[in-house]
């Protein structure tokens, strides 16, 4: 089943734990995307309302200098992160982790937004990251830099993200919670914003 929104209340989360629509609890939450797809804002409010510890995976992938750290070391500590009891990981990562990171997951929140929009965004966030750090960029990388890699990437998105890949997706979610946000009012809304 896709939940295509969600909306918890404080009083629900406080009193036992946030729980998705279908009734499952949520501890393992895989949020995903293409670039610029506002999976770094979801997951800070996600993490702010239920406590669970958000692990961005630019911070996983990347060293504090910006390079990459090794295949192994990447590995390593995906792993750990994947056998905690609890986590929320955004982003995407190489193609055999991410895979892994939604078996793992409870919980799975796709956002697919229309393409101008993630434009939009990626364009949004070079132009702030001229004053300020985006909101998860990893330590010395470059915004500039950064920025031409999510164009490049957003090019190649529908080879990846496309109706192939949600027929896949839905096949993985038995037994978990499947949430698909595909506008801005339902992004801005996943996360009740007066539990903050």
């Amino acid at each position: 089943m896709v939940v295509v929104r969600q909306i918890c209340r404080r009083q629900i989360c406080r009193a036992v734990g946030l729980v998705s629509i279908t009734g499952s609890s949520m501890n393992k939450i895989a949020v995903f995307g293409k670039p610029g797809s506002g999976k770094s804002t979801l997951s800070k409010n996600l993490a702010s309302v239920t406590g669970i510890k958000l692990y961005p995976l630019d911070s996983i992938v990347y060293k504090s200098n910006g390079e990459m750290v090794d295949r192994k070391t990447y590995d390593s500590e995906h792993e750990k992160i994947l056998s905690s009891d609890s986590w929320i990981i955004d982003g995407f990562g190489p193609m055999e982790s991410f895979y892994n990171r939604l078996d793992a997951a409870d919980t799975l929140i796709y956002i697919d937004l229309p393409y101008i929009f993630s434009y939009w965004f990626v364009t949004k966030r070079l132009l702030k990251g001229m004053f300020i750090k985006p909101e998860g960029w990893p330590e010395g990388s470059s915004v500039l830099k950064g920025t031409m890699q999510s164009y490049k990437t957003l090019r190649l998105c529908p080879k990846f993200w496309n109706e192939g890949f949600m027929r896949k997706l839905e096949e993985i979610s038995n037994n978990k919670s499947l949430h698909v946000i595909r506008t801005i009012y339902d992004l801005n809304s996943f996360v009740d914003t007066d539990m903050k």
